[in-house]
């Protein structure tokens, strides 16, 4: 019997454990689509939903657009109906992978990370690349980051009326603390 056990724990050992996940349901993620001399175009949505295989740098993000809060409620009104169309295309996502990701070098200090896959929003898939900083500290990994997309990529058309008051280039940042799962 105590050799079974015996050959139980040799075997535990060589057999390799099994890939870690990391995740979070209250990521950050905001748009910056000011120009200058113009109301602030800005929303902001905090329950944003991540998970990152520690194993391969695989990451996936999914956002409820109706999540997005904007400092005055008739651009939200107008993002939801108008743009992103939130009733028709309720949710953007990405999904990619982190270039060159090991866990096993991750610190506390913040180290420089290239993001690349595909960002799905308003039924259209583009591929895009974020510049990321990512960092590890107890059971947290802190992914940080920013890249710009335009509208007419994703079909989102701007009103003439308004395409003055809206960038041509849409800067988006996001905070996703994630925790072992």
């Amino acid at each position: 019997m105590k050799n079974i056990i015996v050959l139980l724990f040799l075997f535990a050992g060589i057999v390799p454990v099994s890939a870690q996940k990391y995740a979070t349901k209250t990521g950050s993620l905001k748009f910056e689509a000011s120009v200058e001399a113009v109301e602030e175009v800005a929303a902001e949505n905090k329950n944003t939903s991540a998970i990152l295989e520690s194993s391969t740098g695989e990451i996936a993000v999914l956002t409820l657009m109706k999540g997005f809060r904007f400092k005055v409620a008739l651009m939200e009104e107008h993002f939801n109906e108008n743009y992103v169309e939130s009733d028709k295309f309720p949710k953007a996502t990405f999904k990619g992978k982190v270039e060159d990701f090991d866990v096993s070098k991750l610190s506390a200090t913040a180290k420089a990370a290239k993001i690349s896959g595909d960002l799905t929003l308003h039924g259209k898939t583009v591929k895009i690349i974020a510049n990321a900083k990512i960092s590890k500290s107890g059971d947290k990994i802190t992914v940080t980051g920013n890249f710009d997309i335009k509208p007419e990529d994703f079909d989102i058309e701007i009103p003439k009326l308004v395409s003055k008051k809206v960038a041509d280039k849409i800067k988006v940042s996001f905070n996703l603390s994630l925790a072992k799962m």
